[in-house]
């Protein structure tokens, strides 16, 4: 069924002045007059950037989308945005996901596209991609650039950022040499894509086509893959019916979209910055969603996913094993089955066929790896707006811990002491990490995965306890407690911790505390005085001035639909 006049008529289907220099623009790039004669335009949202090694090769994906919008009698026309590089942009890339979601928003609103294509891959670009689409609310498909080959050194397979963070280790007490360290980072990376673990930015990538956003097995086909060049093509023919039949994001990124993909989350052991993430784009669509949504899924949903950080493979050897439609096949009666995608067919109908093909991969929900999902949520007085932690990464021991705090005012501070020989920790002690929030850093950046101190790596302690107001890669690994709200800058309890302080983790009862007499919590509490502002200018001050808390997801409070 066709939709009524296309929206791109308006710029181009009139009989006015403007409207003919906009054809005679247009023509200047070569089209014919065939182009305007009601073909839906369908704008490209381009990522591109070679400062953006997961996105580099999209340029190809791109003219793969145009043969498919072709074929199905679309018009496509490519449009860049801001490219947000997760390893190479300071302070942090979480700094401008909001800029690249007001980037792709405009971008989109402002041109006379009937229809979006949204090329992603790296950790920011997918959720910024997804939070702007929301906002403009025009027909839009997700096509996700997918994982790198997975890494290889010697004889064994590498995973982005988990195994080298192990191996940096054990570089730095002198278990590797400096000839085996460059020889890993020959064979680290070998080709575009973005992180071949159960990173961020494959956990956003997935829960785009959870979210009922892409094409079912889009997510996961390795970037080098040919079969990444087939999926961009047949979402290409996709959004054009898709522009025709009016199926905007609105109609598919709905609460219980949103709950589906908390549950493929908690299934897949995927990244803690998920959380925030979900909680922004469900803010652009005007959806209440908390941190207790999250936690209360985690308790039903078992983790079946065995992918690096979490488990023991990487996603080449997830999408072999079937990808994300079997897992999802796999859980399909903890997911709302019956609600629309993109494909124009429900949840249901685009995965109860798929099949798994590595069980030791892809486990059933009847033998998990773990009963409940990876992500939990903390509350207590240390974060009464709460807090996440990896279950699944963390080391059993610690989920119940108690110990005297180490406390870092700062990231600065962390990294000078931390290889410090005479750093007073031990096995049990909790180490701490303030104002590295959104305010904090600025920009909430990853540095949550505070190393472990050279001295307990001496002594083949392999993790300990971790605090931080921050983020953390989702590459990474161990008992680390971050998105601590609200963070230290603004006045939360994380500022008043104090070196010797008894810390107390007990993640079966979802707690994190500050054991300190009451009057003594109080007295502190009344002795803030906020650090001045990192920014006075630009878009860093108003990120300061606007940017929300991680438990409201760190979105601008002006983008939030109300």
């Amino acid at each position: 069924m066709r939709a009524g006049k296309l929206r791109s008529q308006e710029w181009w289907g009139q009989s006015d002045y403007e409207s003919f220099t906009r054809r005679a623009w247009m023509r200047s790039e070569g089209f014919t007059s065939e182009v305007f004669q009601n073909k839906p335009v369908i704008g490209i949202c381009n990522s591109w950037s070679e400062l953006n090694n997961c996105n580099v090769h999209l340029r190809t994906v791109a003219e793969a989308v145009k043969r498919g919008v072709w074929a199905a009698g679309g018009f496509p026309l490519e449009f860049p945005t801001i490219s947000l590089g997760e390893v190479f942009m300071r302070p942090t890339t979480m700094l401008y996901r909001n800029l690249m979601a007001m980037d792709v928003e405009e971008s989109i609103r402002a041109n006379p596209i009937d229809g979006v294509v949204l090329l992603c891959g790296c950790d920011k670009t997918t959720p910024a991609q997804l939070m702007g689409a929301a906002s403009a609310d025009i027909p839009a498909i997700v096509v996700p650039g997918g994982p790198m080959l997975s890494g290889q050194w010697r004889d064994r397979q590498l995973g982005s950022g988990t195994d080298s963070r192990k191996l940096f280790d054990l570089f730095r007490i002198g278990r590797l040499s400096e000839e085996e360290w460059c020889e890993i980072e020959g064979g680290m990376s070998r080709s575009a894509g973005h992180c071949t673990v159960m990173g961020t930015a494959s956990t956003m990538t997935s829960l785009a086509e959870a979210l009922g956003m892409a094409l079912p097995g889009c997510a996961n086909v390795p970037a080098p893959d040919s079969r990444r060049l087939a999926m961009a093509e047949l979402s290409g023919r996709r959004i054009v019916d898709v522009v025709w039949e009016d199926l905007r994001p609105s109609r598919i990124m709905t609460r219980q979209a949103l709950e589906n993909a908390i549950t493929v989350d908690m299934a897949i052991g995927g990244s803690t910055n998920a959380v925030v993430h979900l909680l922004a784009i469900a803010g652009r669509l005007g959806i209440e969603l908390e941190l207790g949504d999250f936690d209360s899924i985690s308790r039903r949903t078992p983790y079946i996913a065995n992918v690096k950080p979490s488990g023991e493979y990487l996603m080449e050897d997830f999408y072999y094993a079937g990808g994300l439609p079997a897992v999802m096949k796999e859980i399909l009666p903890l997911l709302h089955g019956d609600i629309l995608t993109v494909t124009g067919k429900t949840v249901r109908e685009n995965v109860e066929n798929a099949v798994c093909h590595r069980r030791e991969v892809i486990r059933s929900a009847g033998e998990p790896l773990h009963s409940e999902g990876g992500t939990v949520v903390l509350r207590g007085s240390l974060a009464p707006d709460g807090a996440v932690l990896k279950q699944t990464a963390a080391s059993p021991h610690l989920l119940q811990h108690r110990g005297k705090a180490y406390v870092f005012e700062n990231y600065d501070q962390m990294r000078a002491q931390i290889d410090s020989d005479d750093l007073p920790v031990d096995r049990s002690t909790v180490l701490l990490m303030k104002n590295c929030g959104p305010h904090g850093a600025p920009g909430f950046p990853e540095w949550g995965h505070i190393p472990m101190p050279r001295v307990l790596l001496k002594q083949d302690v392999n993790d300990v306890v971790r605090i931080s107001d921050a983020r953390m890669s989702g590459t990474s690994f161990g008992t680390v407690v971050l998105h601590v709200a609200p963070e230290a800058a603004v006045g939360g309890p994380l500022h008043i911790a104090r070196t010797g302080d008894e810390i107390e983790l007990d993640v079966p009862a979802r707690r994190i505390d500050l054991r300190i007499p009451p009057d003594e919590f109080e007295r502190r509490m009344t002795a803030f005085e906020a650090p001045p502002p990192k920014y006075d200018r630009g878009y860093g001050r108003l990120f300061l001035e606007h940017v929300t808390q991680a438990n409201l997801g760190c979105d601008f409070d002006f983008l939030r639909k109300k």
